[in-house]
């Protein structure tokens, strides 16, 4: 039976509570309603809802007769701090949840609940949440799982849930399984739907990410040790916030979330200099912001051989030559769009840090240039977090915390969006 719905009070009374806010996140405040539905995924959305709380949310569950059959309800008790509402009484859960909470997550959501809210119908308590939810203009996010048939014959039911405001993350499409995605993209898609919506709607968007390789011989290069954290961050928050996005891409660490690149229009993998330069070079001019955070190497061997080097001829001298400058070529390319670069520096102190960055913007005629200081431990390469300054050609300095990637990413897209709305700098 269910019980109230009294309001949480912070840590006062399950141990689970403890976990809330610790990987930092925007959630910090916030209510996430979790509907989950009989799904044979639904035991991911225990995980899921650990994460949104890490992430500062504090989690109500709210279960189908289905899902409950699949997972106990005491499951979802032990990982919220909070019962499970697993049916509508007199006391009408899926009203107070909907008035407690600011957003409704379903996930899974089911061939069978997605068209119960398509079609305004409300017979279980996850369907009714959606549906009051929804009434009271508050966002509600949609993760299909199913059979790939089922997935199949759900494209114009998703067509229209978008059509009626609903936020649907689409299925990781795998072999015939059209499956929960995982569960880190999940819960860094709905962050960032709640607290930016879709600001980046329609928007045109390239990314550049990772290092570059300048070959010496066909096993020895000239690299950097960017992993393209930072630009993947880029990538997805602005698809995340509705951006139509192409990422252009070096070699990238390994540990990325399985299916990332399903959620980008394009992703690009090139391995030079000179093959980067060409695809940003044809991909610029048909985009409405540009942001280079690729570790591009700045130099590369004068030749290079086809075949390997001995390793047993003792010393060996190489000359390196400078690789082109994409940032100055694209902003030649691309004049009417929003350039962003990036400059990873070494600095004693943030006023030169800032005085570099501001160097670099004048010099290619950016519209921003955000600067980290990769001496600085959590700010440089290989890290989870990053901490940036940014400049802008108006003359503002923003400082970005340390902070993880992706919620650097999400500040720094804030400041393009100003920027599109603003104007670019004149050229």
């Amino acid at each position: 039976m269910t019980r109230g719905l009294e309001p949480w009070l912070w840590g006062a009374r399950h141990p689970s509570a403890g976990i809330i806010g610790e990987l930092g996140g925007d959630l910090e405040g916030r209510c996430i309603a979790l509907g989950v539905t009989g799904s044979a995924a639904v035991y991911r959305s225990i995980d899921l809802a650990r994460l949104l709380m890490r992430y500062g949310a504090v989690v109500r569950v709210a279960m189908t007769r289905a899902a409950a059959e699949l997972v106990s309800p005491s499951l979802f008790e032990w990982a919220t701090g909070l019962p499970a509402v697993t049916e509508i009484t007199g006391a009408i859960e899926h009203v107070a949840l909907a008035r407690l909470c600011d957003a409704v997550l379903v996930a899974p959501a089911s061939l069978d609940t997605l068209s119960e809210i398509a079609s305004l119908r409300a017979s279980t308590p996850v369907s009714a949440l959606a549906q009051e939810a929804a009434g009271l203009g508050k966002p509600v996010l949609l993760v299909p799982a199913m059979h790939m048939g089922m997935w199949r014959r759900a494209g114009r039911l998703v067509e229209e849930l978008e059509r009626q405001g609903f936020h649907v993350l689409h299925p990781l499409v795998e072999g015939e399984q059209a499956k929960y995605p995982p569960v880190e993209l999940t819960a860094w898609w709905a962050e960032a739907v709640v607290t930016r919506g879709r600001d980046l709607q329609g928007v045109h968007v390239l990314v550049t990410a990772g290092p570059t390789r300048e070959h010496l011989d066909p096993v020895r290069v000239v690299t950097n040790p960017s992993t393209g954290k930072m630009g993947v961050s880029l990538a997805l928050e602005a698809a995340w916030r509705g951006a139509r996005v192409r990422l252009v891409h070096g070699p990238l660490c390994a540990g990325l979330p399985r299916g990332w690149t399903g959620y980008l229009d394009e992703a690009v993998r090139v391995e030079t200099s000179e093959e980067m330069m060409a695809t940003v070079l044809r991909a610029v001019r048909r985009v409405d912001a540009a942001l280079y955070a690729a570790a591009v190497a700045d130099y590369r061997p004068a030749r290079s051989s086809g075949e390997k080097i001995p390793s047993t001829g003792g010393r060996l001298s190489v000359e390196l030559e400078p690789t082109p400058k994409i940032v100055e070529e694209a902003v030649a390319e691309a004049p009417r769009a929003v350039h962003v670069g990036f400059a990873a520096e070494t600095a004693r102190d943030d006023r030169e840090l800032e005085e570099k960055a501001r160097e670099k913007l004048e010099r290619y005629k950016l519209d921003a240039v955000a600067a980290n200081n990769v001496l600085e431990p959590g700010a440089g390469f290989g890290y989870d977090t990053n901490r940036l300054l940014v400049v802008t050609w108006r003359g503002e300095r923003i400082e970005i915390p340390r902070m993880h990637k992706r919620l650097a990413a999400r500040r720094l897209l804030d400041t393009v969006g100003r920027l599109l709305r603003e104007g670019h700098r004149p050229r």
